[in-house]
C-alpha cells in the first residue's frame, strides 16, 4: 500500500508540510517495498483556488490509498474521500516521524476536515 505525505522536501527526513492543498510536494511511500517517490505539487501550490482538489487528484494519480498531513480543508477532504483515500492528521515534524506514527497505529483516520477552506 502507498501512503502520500505532504512534504516540503525530497526525502523522509524532510519536514512534513502542515498544509495538504498547498504542500509543495508529496512523498509517496510504498509500505511493501520500503521505497518512495517524490511527486511535485507546485501546480496546486500556485493555484488561486482549487488547490485542495487539485492536490487530491495528484495524490489519487500516485496510487496512494492514504494521506498523512497536518491539516486538510473541506474540498480536499471530500475529494480524497470520494476517491477512497483515507486521511490522517498529525503534527509530526518530519515525514519519517509521521511514517513511524502511521506504522505504529498511533494515527487515527480523520472523519472530516480540520480547517476551513482557503487556510494558508
Amino acid at each position: 500500500m502507498k501512503i502520500a505525505f505532504s512534504s516540503s522536501g525530497d526525502d523522509v527526513h524532510s519536514p512534513l508540510d502542515p498544509r495538504f492543498g498547498r504542500a509543495p510536494k508529496f512523498l509517496v511511500y510504498d509500505l511493501e517495498t520500503d521505497r518512495y517517490e517524490v511527486v511535485d505539487n507546485r501546480r496546486s501550490l500556485d493555484a488561486a483556488q482549487g488547490a485542495g482538489i487539485q492536490s487530491a487528484e495528484t495524490v489519487a494519480r500516485s496510487g496512494a490509498g492514504s494521506v498523512v498531513t497536518g491539516h486538510c480543508g473541506p474540498n480536499a477532504f471530500r475529494a480524497l474521500s470520494g476517491a477512497g483515500i483515507k486521511v490522517y492528521h498529525t503534527d509530526a515534524p518530519t515525514v519519517a516521524a509521521a511514517l513511524d506514527l502511521y506504522r505504529s497505529g498511533k494515527l487515527l483516520e480523520a472523519r472530516s476536515e480540520d480547517v476551513r477552506g482557503h487556510w494558508a
